[in-house]
């Protein structure tokens, strides 16, 4: 084995850190991840250290999974406290600049009453001065402008921070990794390497293209000791292969969640990528093995941590060609630019897509459509459906899109005509605005608006409104979360009762009747047009 070619096994994992923690898009742009740094890790390990039994007992309990508790054993609480220490003094910059942002936020709605904002430039804290613009709307309500370029060349961008974890993986269950450091664990190599490391594409090329040891240990730059345990990670047999798709048909494959390829013998576009390991499981599923050699297009569709996932786009972006994102609203906390945080990682030719514009692709084209909903009535622009045409098909990806006003499709129907595919996700509860956007906000909300402000997709009702108003051929729930390897993104787990179950069950029934075919599907699906 020492002078042979190997293969990356199909079953190696990578988990990407920032600061220990996994890593989503709010933890790339630097003024999400200071205020995730400061009003969630930092509170969450303090909580911890103060009763591990807490949370040992919380994450025993369904209910109260991907909640803000810790999945660690009680006795990991010197290594949470180290951990805490260490981020209290070697992030001080990010923390002040996550106190700087709440100090200029109570400046803003004490002084800032509509008369000049320049005034208010000399009071603006040390630690954002010339990072931000002072705005109003046209009602007068003041706001912050980040000036994120800028931010990712300042000291609060630190590529150090980021780490690749590498294991293997055997079955399905992972635990939520969302609120919980990573520590040292046995058989897990973790290298401390920037995400747009070129030695991670060198890796995962691997999986299709032998390769010498020591070839791999030069690209990324293996310590000594991590030598054994990264041998295991490779194999002399050959993965199996999948032939490039030939067919003069459209062919559309389900891969899970919001994950769908679309290929005819020209092309191949993939929407909001999460790929399953391979290994044994009785539960059918595609796999990285499953992949044309290129990927032309990756679609993705918004910001939130199960649609944009590193984990899977890091193992891919040696095979991608272009990724389409939607445009950015220019720099509000809360909606920080896919394409800066993807360019910031490594990926190159990310293009932006604005609402109703269109890109020619080899066959068709892809256009943006609205996407209403799911964001808790933030003011984001970074979301966008995808409708993606090839051989005169029209496929709409519409992943969370909540039909809240249906005035909005009837005027896009009028200019794209009728779908002959719909996908659309029905998880129509969505947990409250806090759970994903709590440490962004400059003021906690009172539990009745959380409530109420939920990141919440179509029900029966808008969802039918979206079948009919298309003139639907074929309609297909997904982006439900259902599959059991997606528990560590989702922390979804259904029941008959659960109202995203009974509500996809109506709408497919209804869909039925009408003799238009409809599916929830789960697992893998393949789709001929």
């Amino acid at each position: 084995m020492k002078n042979e070619a190997l293969y990356l096994k199909q079953n190696v994992q990578l988990e990407p850190l920032f600061n220990q923690w996994y890593a989503w898009p709010h933890l790339i742009a630097p003024a999400t991840a200071a205020m995730n740094i400061a009003n969630s890790h930092v509170k969450i390990m303090k909580s911890f250290v103060m009763a591990p039994e807490i949370h040992a007992a919380a994450v025993k309990n369904p209910a109260m999974r991907g909640g803000p508790f810790l999945d660690l054993d009680p006795s990991r609480s010197p290594d949470v406290k180290a951990l805490l220490e260490r981020t209290t003094k070697n992030q001080r910059l990010m923390l002040e600049f996550s106190e700087a942002v709440k100090t200029l936020n109570n400046l803003l709605a004490n002084e800032a009453k509509g008369s000049s904002l320049e005034p208010l430039y000399a009071k603006i804290p040390d630690q954002l001065r010339g990072y931000v613009e002072l705005v109003y709307d046209l009602n007068n309500n003041p706001a912050i402008r980040f000036i994120e370029r800028l931010l990712y060349r300042s000291p609060y961008y630190d590529r150090s921070l980021q780490a690749i974890d590498l294991s293997l993986i055997k079955d399905d269950y992972r635990p939520f990794v969302f609120s919980t450091p990573r520590f040292g664990q046995d058989q897990h190599v973790c290298l401390q390497r920037p995400f747009a490391y070129q030695g991670i594409d060198q890796l995962f090329r691997m999986r299709e293209t032998p390769q010498k040891f020591e070839y791999l240990k030069d690209c990324l730059e293996i310590p000594d000791e991590d030598d054994e345990i990264f041998r295991t990670f490779l194999t002399p047999h050959a993965p199996r292969r999948t032939p490039k798709y030939q067919d003069e048909r459209v062919r559309i494959r389900y891969l899970n969640h919001a994950c769908i390829l679309i290929e005819t013998k020209e092309v191949s576009v993939m929407t909001d990528p999460i790929i399953s390991y391979e290994y044994e499981s009785d539960i059918r599923r595609y796999t990285y093995s499953d992949l044309p050699e290129r990927i032309n297009y990756v679609l993705l569709t918004h910001n939130h941590s199960d649609h944009i996932v590193f984990e899977t786009l890091l193992q891919l972006r040696h095979k991608i060609d272009c990724i389409i994102v939607p445009r950015s609203g220019g720099g509000a906390l809360e909606d920080p630019s896919t394409k800066l945080i993807l360019e910031n990682t490594g990926f190159e030719n990310v293009i932006e897509i604005d609402e109703m514009e269109t890109l020619s692709i080899p066959g068709g084209k892809i256009t943006g459509l609205p996407f209403f909903g799911e964001h808790g009535d933030l003011n984001i622009r970074t979301r966008i459906a995808h409708l993606v045409s090839l051989n005169g098909k029209n496929i709409l990806c519409a992943a969370d899109s909540r039909n809240i006003d249906p005035k909005l499709y009837e005027h896009i129907h009028k200019i794209v005509g009728d779908i002959n595919i719909l996908f659309l996700g029905m998880e129509c509860d969505g947990a409250p605005i806090s759970w994903m956007y709590g440490a962004l906000l400059s003021k906690p909300l009172d539990r009745k608006m959380d409530q109420s402000r939920r990141l919440n997709g179509s029900d029966y009702e808008r969802g039918m409104d979206l079948v009919d108003r298309f003139n639907c051929q074929q309609v297909y729930i997904y982006a439900m979360g259902q599959e059991p390897w997606l528990g560590y993104l989702t922390s979804i787990k259904y029941t008959d009762e659960s109202r995203p179950i009974i509500e996809s069950n109506k709408l497919v029934n209804a869909c039925r009747e009408k003799n238009i075919f409809a599916e929830r599907i789960y697992g893998a699906k393949e789709i001929f047009l």
